[in-house]
């Protein structure tokens, strides 16, 4: 493959740029940097003066000047930054998840906080420098330190996120291969300008003309070590469905040019064997490629979830719920709630329950599956749609132990025998209780959308579960709630 000539059938035009993007995310780091010591400085000064105002504790008679906290001041910071830079959070990512950077921005804070104040009792008492460090205070850094962190960290966000989408920070990505694969890579990348690529063409294993979603292609394999020179490209896709290893090898090696980032679509394989486990049958070492991540007491925690969630909900919930129930009443004749058989847990089927969101004779035409600007859907069922409150009710299907908080989407027996026919492995999402929320919704996999890719992100949940992803479907599935952007909620 890379003994091919080279082709010179066209001319290669490298996009022009203003200013370096390595100085560019330098500079975006070292803002973030300035950002994190900032936050913290002001965090001890609101502290200071928290002690006196607040009442969570027994106010001073006499607090020393905030001058002679200087040296605690600086020794909390640089010790907190030193630990933010070995955990590997300035370590800027295109995407992240905003709930798993507050996770590990409150356990670095604490231990930087208790570290910094172990360390002030060792290196400072008994000098001049030594100052009194009460524990209503040390609280106060701590918690304040948290708030202002957090808050800074994502202003930095957001103003490099506008700076991706204007452009300003745009990494050159040549995406290798073609298909479905590399069709979905491109669209995702195109619809995510915050992602901060900028698509320079799509190589392919023989030279081929025309374009994929207006991206054209540029070349084939044997063209990628000049093509990476002559466009300044700084990342490398290989989306390739279906490849032999020799042929992996080589791309990477001719892609292995300056500091090109490269990324590798996994293969069927790959995804399957993502966590291996090592079994032994009667002294037969196994490798598990396939293993249900719930189970044990794993089920007894998340049966606890789903009861105290459930509970909680129901109660505080209970008033607004009766205030639907007279709105739904007050606009159409009908039932307040909608049931409907779905299939569970190893496929049996329960009745899910719901608040009424389309005409009563909604399905009298056969139509069942919902469409984006359905005319069936009533105008207080569009906005409960798309805040995500006609499903409240499913909270005693909760209860009764029939679906969980988080969980695959459960569907009609109907569609289960339709797309387990059609989509490998789709059973395997029935392993699980259905969810109220799931992976696949947050994501934006619901409404008229890839069963296939539902499949997909289901079998992950089913396949990585633990109690902290859970948490974190819950809390974006109220935030997108709460602010109505839940993608293809209709």
């Amino acid at each position: 493959m890379a003994g091919n000539p080279q082709s010179d059938s066209y001319t290669i035009t490298p996009r022009p740029i203003r200013l370096s993007v390595d100085h560019l995310k330098a500079i975006s780091t070292l803002t973030l940097l300035l950002s994190d010591l900032f936050m913290l400085v002001l965090a001890f000064i609101v502290s200071y003066q928290a002690r006196e105002v607040l009442p969570f504790f027994p106010q001073p008679e006499e607090q020393p000047p905030l001058p002679t906290y200087l040296p605690t001041i600086i020794l909390h910071s640089v010790t907190v930054i030193v630990m933010f830079y070995f955990s590997q959070l300035y370590h800027l990512k295109r995407a992240f998840s905003r709930i798993d950077q507050l996770r590990r921005v409150v356990g670095v804070v604490t231990l930087g906080t208790l570290l910094a104040s172990g360390t002030q009792e060792f290196l400072l008492q008994n000098t001049t420098l030594d100052t009194p460090y009460p524990r209503s205070l040390l609280f106060y850094v701590w918690f304040f330190s948290l708030m202002f962190m957090v808050a800074g960290r994502e202003l930095h966000r957001r103003f490099w996120t506008f700076m991706r989408r204007r452009g300003v920070i745009r990494d050159n990505l040549l995406v290798v291969g073609e298909g479905d694969i590399a069709h979905k890579i491109i669209d995702h990348v195109r619809n995510n300008p915050e992602l901060g690529y900028h698509i320079v063409g799509i190589v392919t294993a023989e030279e081929k003309q025309g374009d994929m979603l207006g991206f054209p292609y540029i070349g084939a394999y044997y063209d990628i070590p000049r093509l990476i020179d002559a466009l300044q490209v700084e990342q490398v896709i290989v989306a390739l469905s279906d490849y032999r290893r020799g042929e992996l090898v080589d791309l990477i090696n001719l892609c292995q040019r300056g500091k090109v980032d490269i990324k590798v679509y996994p293969d069927l394989f790959s995804y399957m064997a993502g966590d291996l486990n090592v079994d032994d049958l009667g002294g037969t070492p196994l490798l598990t490629v396939r293993d249900i991540a719930l189970r044990g007491w794993k089920l007894s925690l998340k049966r606890a979830l789903d009861l105290c969630g459930a509970t909680v909900g129901l109660i505080l919930l209970s008033p607004f719920m009766l205030i639907t129930a007279l709105l739904i009443r007050l606009e159409s004749s009908g039932s307040v709630f909608y049931w409907q058989t779905r299939m569970g847990l190893d496929g049996r089927p329960f009745p899910m329950i719901k608040f009424r969101s389309m005409r009563e004779d909604a399905e009298s035409s056969g139509q069942t599956w919902t469409v984006e600007n359905d005319e069936r859907v009533t105008r207080l069922g569009h906005h409960m749609r798309r805040s995500n409150w006609d499903e409240i009710p499913q909270l005693i299907n909760v209860l009764l132990g029939h679906m969980s908080l988080v969980g695959p989407r459960p569907e009609r027996p109907m569609y289960v025998q339709q797309f387990r026919r059609q989509i490998p492995d789709y059973m395997v999402r029935h392993r699980e209780k259905s969810g109220m929320t799931g992976w696949a919704q947050i994501n934006g996999l619901r409404g008229d959308t890839s069963i296939a890719e539902r499949t997909e992100a289901d079998r992950f949940y089913v396949e990585n579960w633990s109690l902290w992803l859970d948490i974190v479907i819950i809390i974006r599935t109220i935030w997108q709630s709460i602010t109505r952007t839940n993608p293809n909620a209709y």
